[in-house]
């Protein structure tokens, strides 16, 4: 019993419905005789003759009929669940959870997701922002969101948001009034800075670049903070100088809160990528989030 084909049942309760291989061989779009084979093949599965078949009608035996009563509403339900997942391919429906960095919930992601989510109102996209960097797919992520050099082995990578970005060092004037304008990377030794630590307990370095110079220090100073709302609020304040990444600087900049310094000594560097696990039955809901970040970038360029 184990064995039982749906096929062949769903043939046989299409024909009994009818009470004609014709009539449901039309509705099926298959030929009679390949009806006919099958529901031979079932009754001789089952032991049992289902249907009475004559050169002028076609009618369920009595264990048709039971095994018809039986098998309608499963079949029915098989066909409904079918249905919607065939639907669920061209509207598709659910949750896309996604880890990424904090610069890219807030500079980058904002208007994908915007855009995204008026595309397939019937997803909704699940972010988690944090700085650690975890096995997304252990941590039960659908995919996640990184700079290349962070980018996890086996996994396919694509790229969103700007191709290119750069930290920027600024300063309030108020300090820069007081303490002077730095010209050189080392002088940020003799200055008040205000770090970025990530949850893991790492702090990088600042690095600067110019003329195919390159600079790295470890300054010091009065906050060291896992926040960026915080850091650029002390550094507006003036209590020191901020590096981080230009488009979290751009509202202080446009502003006039913080005056950028160093500004040829910022180099560019590859912008984030989308990256999840390789696999053949992916969920549709990050299927379409995929698709429409790939189809973003080439209409953005």
């Amino acid at each position: 019993m184990d064995d039982l084909p749906l096929g062949e049942l769903d043939a046989f309760v299409a024909v009994a419905r009818e009470r004609s291989f014709r009539a449901a061989a039309r509705r099926r779009g298959v030929s009679p005789s390949a009806l006919s084979a099958a529901l031979r093949r079932l009754e001789e599965r089952l032991g049992v003759r289902l249907l009475n078949r004559t050169t002028r009608s076609v009618t369920p035996t009595d264990a048709g009929l039971r095994l018809m009563e039986r098998l309608a509403p499963a079949l029915g339900e098989i066909s409904t669940a079918l249905d919607q997942l065939e639907s669920s391919r061209d509207s598709p429906a659910g949750t896309v959870r996604l880890n990424v960095p904090t610069i890219v919930a807030r500079a980058v992601l904002p208007d994908i997701a915007t855009r995204f989510l008026k595309a397939y109102p019937k997803i909704t996209l699940e972010i988690v922002a944090e700085d650690s960097f975890i096995d997304v797919l252990a941590a039960g992520y659908d995919a996640g969101i990184r700079y290349d050099e962070r980018l996890e082995r086996d996994m396919i990578a694509i790229a969103i948001g700007p191709r290119r970005q750069r930290y920027v060092t600024a300063a309030s004037p108020s300090y820069l009034e007081g303490r002077g304008v730095p010209s050189q990377p080392e002088e940020l030794l003799e200055h008040e800075c205000i770090r970025h630590r990530f949850t893991s307990g790492h702090a990088l370095p600042w690095e600067f670049e110019r003329d195919g110079r390159s600079v790295t220090i470890s300054p010091s100073g009065p906050l060291v903070a896992n926040a960026l709302d915080m850091e650029l609020a002390a550094a507006i304040a003036g209590l020191g100088i901020v590096h981080t990444f230009e488009e979290a600087l751009a509202p202080a900049l446009g502003s006039g809160a913080l005056v950028r310094i160093l500004e040829d000594w910022s180099p560019e560097f590859s912008g984030p990528f989308l990256y999840y696990a390789g696999r053949r039955h992916m969920p549709a809901p990050l299927r379409a989030f995929i698709d429409f970040v790939k189809s973003d970038r080439r209409s953005t360029g």
